[in-house]
């Protein structure tokens, strides 16, 4: 397991793109994330407590 904060777990939850932003920058892992929250919203979250705490 990962050492996420518990920040970045909130910022996965409210604002998914975000939190992986802080976390990995503008990379492959933000636009994948950016892409599922546009498509929808729970996707999204999904993806970034997945990359966040993994």
């Amino acid at each position: 397991m990962g050492s996420a904060t518990f920040v970045e777990i909130l910022l996965a939850i409210f604002l998914p793109p975000i939190g992986v932003f802080l976390r990995y920058g503008c990379g492959i892992e933000f636009w994948i994330d950016l892409l599922l929250t546009c498509l929808g919203y729970i996707p999204g979250i999904i993806y970034a407590i997945y990359v966040i705490v993994g």
